[in-house]
Order: C-alpha cells, then structure tokens, then sequence
C-alpha cells in the first residue's frame, strides 16, 4: 500500500483560559489538517461544575464556541478537523450548542461526541458492588477522602475520536480523555493504525504530549528563555505525524517561538512519572524515543516503542471538602517566629481555637535576605489557612479577626491584601478502576455505538531507578549513540547557580510534583546523573526531604526526573501553597548553588 502523506496537527489551547486567538492563528498561519484544544487540567472540572450548577445547559469551556464562531466557516471549506476536550462535564450540552452556532451561521458540521467518562452518577453503584476507588499514592479509600465527591471522570482513550473521523466528523467533542489521545485519535484515522501497533501508537502518545500543553513545545516557561526569539507572542506547536509514528516538531513560519531539542524534551520531561508513560491507548517507552534537530524549528520524534495498556483506567475524582480561606502576614525584623507563633496563637483565641476547623495550617512561604538593602527586602511572609464545611467560619468573619491583629500584636505587621470570601476547598483525588466499569460512547449521525476497549495487560513490576541501555543522543545526529560518558572527575571547579548548565521543568499530578532536568552535552549528562542523586536533591531542596523522591533516568534525553510524593497534599483546589501547581520548583533548582568542573561550563 502506498505511504499516506503526513498529518499535520496543530494544537491551540493547554488549558482554559489559554490564548483566545489561537484557533484564528493555526488555521490561517499555514498547512494544517486538524486542530486539537486541550482545556481539561485537574481543576477545570471544579470550575466547569460551578457553572453548570447555575445552569445545567453549561458545564463546558464557553470560550471554545466564541473561538470557533470566528473560523467555523473557513475550516469546514479547508476541510479541517476539530477535535477538542471543552465538552468537560457536559459534551452533549457543546455538541448541542455548537450546532446552534452553526445553523445561526448558515453551516451544517457533522459533529460527533464522545462521552462515558462521566462517572458520578454511578459513584455510589459502583463502590457497592465492591470499588473503593483508592487514592493511588496513598491507599486510602475514596470513603475516607473527609468529603462528598461531586465529580468523578474515567480518562477515556482515543479510539472513540478515530472512529467519529473514520464516520466523517468535522467536529469531534469529548469530556475527560487523556491529553494526548486528542492527537493519537486523528492519526490512528488517517493512517489506519489497528489498536495493537504500539510502536506506531506510542510515537502518536508522544507527539501528543509534546503538543498539549501548547506554546510550552514553542519556547513557552523554557527553562533558558533568553534564547527564545519572539518570546512576546510565540507560535503554537504543530506535529507532522508521519505513518510509521514518527513525527515532526514545528511551527508556522513566521511567529515566535523555537522548536529545538531543549523545548521538545522539556515538555516531554512535564508530568510524566515513570519513562513508562501509561495512557487508555498503550504504554508507550519515553525512554525508547530519539530526538534530534533536523532543521531551523524543527525537530524529529522517533524510535517510540510500545505495548498494551493497563486494564485500569485512571479516575479523577473531585471531592467537596468545604470552605478555606489563606490570610497573609508580612512580618519584619527580628524574632520571625517568635512572632509567627504569637500571630498563629493570637488568630487561633480569635476564632474558637484548632477544633473549630478541619484544618489549619501556619508556615513560612519567604523568609527575608539577611542584612537587608531596603524595608521590602527584610519582609517574611506567614501564611495560615484554615478550612471548614461552614463558609461562615473561614469566610470574612475569619478575615476580620486576621485584620484585628494588625494593631494589637507584633511589631511591623501588615497583610499582604484586603479580606476576602471563603474559596472551595475542593480535593483531587486519582485512582484506578477497571476498564469493565466504564463504557466508552460515539454519538454522530443520530447514533450511538459502544467503542470496544483495546487489549490489555497487566502492568509490569515498578521499574528501578537505573534506565534501560540509552539508544541515541539527543545532542547529536539519531544515528550517534548515547556513550555513559564518564563524569569529569579532576580539574578545577567553579561554584555557580545548577541552571547554568542544566535546564529543568516541573509541574503538578494530583498531590504530587514531577520535577525534569536535563542536560544539553553527554558530559553534563554524566555529571548531572552522578550528582543529581535523590539524597542530593533534597538537600539542594529541604522542603522536599519530608517526602518519598522517585528517581527516573532518560539517558537518551539527557535526563533525569524526580517525582515528589504528596507534597501538593490533595492538589491544586485544596492547597495552600503560593505555587499549588510547582511551577516554581524547577527554576528554584536551578537557582542553587553547586561545584561544578569547569571543564563543563559554556565558553
């Protein structure tokens, strides 16, 4: 059979609230045959409830209909696919009022809707007959999670948006998939991929993570951004999918941004756990793939390597805890805890003393330089929380008692902003369940058929730190394979900050934060895996020490990833952390300071 040409994929939104004009700039800034929108992070679904509970014909991004009502006519003349998560907890409900949108504008997509994720109306059916939905990290049941679940979502695959493509769907909306099954559904349709060619599908899974979280594959919170040309509006990324799973890494020319090696193992390096990266769809090798610079922007994805899936799908739960509410005191001077502790006493008297609250937490998030320059140099913020199910409790009344220490405490004290309303204390709460319980669902056309699930099989024993041989470099041509260089060990050193040499990304899984860094020469890799130990990351980072580090190796990424277990606590709707995504904690590694051989630093 002949080759089929490549697909090119571009992808305009990681999350809701990402860049409006977007969609309008990957349809018209190039070739392109099917645009995806991820917009489902872990909290989206709180917030897409909110509304809903407003209005039950809502529940979905309402920004993708104003986004798609500037291009709806164009892309159906081009004959560009559409194929989006903005359903969230009501993809029926965008289905319905896309085709509004349509027929307002005289056009007539064929729109399709993949559903089935939405599990909580079952919750209370399915832990009867027996599934205690326990949190993955810690054990725990979901009937001790301290609250009422309110939205309960399997991650589906991609299978359901190939088959709504193979039907001939302009439009393809879903609820919770898994991000980057938005990109292996198109190219499973185009080229025709059967469920067990893993290599192939494995390649699409890491293209599809590459372009999901956006202009972050374009230069985007890229650890060394100096280098990034037209850092003010960069060019979302593209993906030519080519038939054996391989795929190109670019942009449209013309906008800013770079597509290098160093953005394109950064974003693979972003929420992954294990280089064994699970999805409904396959379990695809991260570190199997070969990335290598083969032009100005653009940058080749290969030599992916696949099996069959887990028979468990991942479930994000979101349980309703109640209320919170964070207050911020900034001291200065001497004695900071002495006076943090009188503040956290005096707050307590205030407001009905610890039992009145489920939770309430006190701690330093900055503590000021020593010997400071100016007044605002010598600041230390105290940051305390509490929680309860009675919004009364945490809400203004709280913060009216914070505001009442201002006078009558500590010496120079003030809060860092006015008092506000209580805010949901909503906890994230992942788990697995077995695939059998969830029934994935294709309606277009007026129909509806069930999507049979892949073959399966029961995942491996957890892998060890140690990384299987490297295969290739990405430093160099594909073809040159990755040498254990030896680490320089003689010579003279210099003491400077990690990031001179080292780039680093992290981010957020439910309670846990994933922490990449890589290198950019063979000789820095060598360094940087002697080095880099979990014992030595947790010196370089106390705050991490209090917690379990899994240590993975991606040798042929130059890499090294840290999974911090539970420092998040429940995630991002419950923390009370400054950075609840740890966003910063990559570049706060790359601020410290270290001995390193000279030999290694740039010229």
């Amino acid at each position: 059979m002949p080759v089929r040409d490549p697909l090119i994929i571009a992808n305009t939104s990681g999350f809701y609230g990402d860049r409006f004009t977007a969609l309008d700039e990957a349809l018209r800034g190039g070739p392109v045959h099917v645009i995806t929108g991820d917009y489902l992070a872990e909290l989206t679904l709180a917030l897409l409830l909110r509304a809903r509970l407003k209005d039950p014909a809502t529940g979905y991004a309402a920004t993708f209909l104003k986004q798609l009502e500037r291009i709806l006519g164009e892309s159906l003349q081009r004959g560009v696919k559409i194929v989006t998560n903005a359903g969230g907890l009501n993809p029926r409900g965008l289905a319905t009022a896309i085709e509004a949108l349509a027929a307002r504008l005289g056009l007539s997509p064929r729109v399709a809707v993949v559903e089935g994720d939405d599990l909580a109306p079952r919750l209370d059916e399915l832990q009867r007959a027996g599934n205690a939905f326990t949190h993955l990290d810690r054990g725990t049941p979901l009937a001790r999670a301290g609250g009422m679940p309110v939205t309960a979502n399997a991650y589906l695959g991609a299978w359901g948006i190939r088959e709504a493509l193979v039907g001939g769907a302009d439009i393809v909306v879903t609820g919770r998939v898994a991000d980057a099954a938005l990109v292996l559904g198109p190219a499973a349709a185009h080229f025709d991929w059967p469920r067990d060619a893993w290599d192939k599908l494995a390649g699409a899974i890491a293209a599809g993570h590459i372009l999901e979280c956006g202009a972050q594959a374009t230069g985007g919170n890229y650890a060394f951004f100096e280098e990034v040309p037209g850092l003010e509006h960069v060019g979302f990324p593209l993906a030519e999918i080519r038939e054996d799973g391989s795929a190109i890494i670019t942009k449209h020319p013309g906008t800013g941004g770079l597509v290098s090696v160093g953005t394109v193992t950064a974003q693979l390096l972003y929420e992954i756990d294990a280089p064994r990266y699970l999805t409904p769809d396959v379990t695809a090798h991260f570190d199997a793939l070969e990335v290598s610079q083969e032009g100005p922007d653009r940058v080749l994805v290969r030599g992916a390597r696949g099996e069959p899936p887990p028979p468990t799908l991942k479930v994000g739960v979101l349980v309703a805890r109640g209320y919170r509410h964070s207050i911020g005191f900034l001291l200065a001077g001497l004695d900071l805890d002495a006076k943090a502790a009188l503040l956290e006493r005096a707050l307590l008297v205030a407001t009905g003393g610890r039992e009145a609250f489920t939770r309430f937490e006190a701690r330093f998030v900055r503590r000021p330089q020593e010997n400071p320059e100016s007044a605002e140099d010598g600041l230390a913020e105290l940051r305390i929380t509490a929680a309860s199910p009675d919004p009364e409790r945490v809400g203004r009344k709280f913060a009216g008692k914070a505001v009442e220490l201002a006078l009558a405490t500590v010496p120079g004290l003030t809060l860092t902003a006015p008092p506000g309303d209580a805010t949901p204390d909503v906890a994230f709460w992942p788990c697995l369940l077995d695939r059998a319980h969830v029934e994935e669902r294709l309606i277009l056309g007026g129909e509806t058929r069930v999507i049979a699930p892949p073959p399966t099989r029961a995942p491996p024993a957890p892998e060890a730190s140690a990384a299987p041989a490297p295969t290739a470099s990405p430093a160099a041509p594909a073809t040159s394979p990755v040498s254990m260089t030896p680490p320089v060990s003689e010579g003279p050193t210099a003491r400077v900050p990690l990031g001179r040499l080292f780039g680093a990304r992290s981010g957020d899984k439910a309670g846990n934060a994933n922490l990449g860094v890589w290198a950019r020469t063979p000789e820095a890799h060598a360094f940087l895996r002697t080095f880099l130990t979990t014992e030595r990351l947790q010196k370089l980072l106390p705050e991490t020490a209090a917690y379990p580090v899994d240590r993975h190796e991606l040798p042929n990424l130059l890499a090294l990833n840290f999974v911090i277990r539970g420092i998040l606590g429940d995630g991002v709707g419950a923390s009370s952390r400054l950075d609840p995504q740890a966003k910063t904690l990559s570049e706060a590694l790359r601020a410290c300071i270290i001995d390193v051989p000279t030999a290694l630093l740039p010229r």
